[in-house]
């Protein structure tokens, strides 16, 4: 099977969109000749975005979504054409779709691109249009949005535990190995280099094949702080990752204040956390159940997410 050497990831407004920009003005505004001033508008700072990137993590392509429903804006760079990418843009946006709980999505497509959108299933309606000089066609698809499974009455919530002190491999490791399988959808890292001495253990490692493969929403979001450190070595939760992308999200800090953040943490969605002070070490503290901690520790790691970017030392792997 042929691996297409580019990958798909969900675009940030505050962070992505000059990336956005670069693709959406090569293909709308230079090579259709459309005014900038209607191509970006009041929407992109509400759209849902996703971006295409090669291995290199260089932009190729981009697509967005609308609160209502409605795809646009749909570009891919001329020299990726007919590699599948716009096809990969349409499907991830519509899985968006389906997951936000829409059940039609809408888009105005160029009189050229009916074909394109007709293979998803989209049906032309009403009489083709002008937009930017250029003649379009209203389209519209139906989802089939799953219904709601129905969910037992909430369990009280769990008493918070006192947090325990840990300073050995075998304490952090167990803690580390009890947070992941306590993790309902989401688990967060922080740290240095994905220390080998933590992740990649073969207890850890397993734990967190089970924890993504036993729920299709999972996500792991994992901030690496010193990426240049794991190149051109082999670590199996990066080999991970790569075979499971859809479910590992990895970035590395750019900020001046973030790089110099010198602890180590991973949280899950259940309140629970493991804090070391300092990352390579593994003197700290833990709590499977302890809210107003992990909820400190949450806060700075999306502080820190949002500022940061794609590891450049993974994009070949798609990650």
């Amino acid at each position: 099977m042929e691996i297409p050497n580019y990958y798909i990831e969900p675009a940030t407004y505050a962070v992505d969109f000059d990336d956005v920009r670069y693709v959406r003005m090569a293909v709308f505004v230079f090579e259709q000749q459309i005014s900038p001033e209607e191509e970006f508008d009041e929407l992109d700072s509400q759209c849902h975005h996703v971006i295409a990137r090669d291995e290199q993590g260089q932009p190729i392509g981009t697509g967005r979504l609308t609160a209502e429903g409605r795809i646009g804006r749909l570009a891919v760079l001329k020299e990726w054409r007919g590699q599948g990418v716009g096809r990969s843009l349409v499907c991830v946006l519509l899985e968006k779709a389906q997951n936000l709980g829409l059940s039609m999505v809408k888009v105005n497509a160029q009189q050229q691109a009916l074909s394109f959108y007709q293979q998803f299933g989209f049906d032309p309606e009403g009489e083709v249009f002008m937009e930017a000089g250029i003649p379009h066609q209203a389209m519209r698809l139906t989802l089939e949005v799953p219904e709601p499974p129905s969910r037992p009455n909430p369990k009280p919530r769990e008493p918070s535990v006192q947090a325990s002190h840990i300073d050995t491999i075998e304490s952090t490791l167990a803690a580390t190995l009890q947070l992941i399988k306590d993790a309902r959808r989401e688990l967060y890292i922080y740290s240095q280099e994905l220390e080998y001495s933590v992740y990649a253990q073969n207890d850890i490692v397993e734990a967190l094949k089970q924890f993504v493969l036993g729920n299709r929403n999972s996500e792991v979001k994992i901030i690496i702080q010193e990426p240049a450190k794991l190149r051109g070595k082999v670590h199996p939760v990066l080999e991970l990752a790569q075979r499971l992308n859809s479910h590992f999200l990895i970035r590395t800090p750019v900020e001046e204040q973030d790089k110099q953040y010198s602890s180590a943490f991973i949280l899950n969605d259940r309140d629970g956390y493991l804090f070391r002070l300092v990352g390579e070490r593994f003197e700290g503290h833990w709590s499977p159940n302890l809210p107003a901690r992990k909820r400190q520790l949450h806060e700075e790691f999306e502080r820190v997410w949002q500022r940061a970017q794609p590891c450049a030392e993974f994009r070949a792997l798609g990650l």
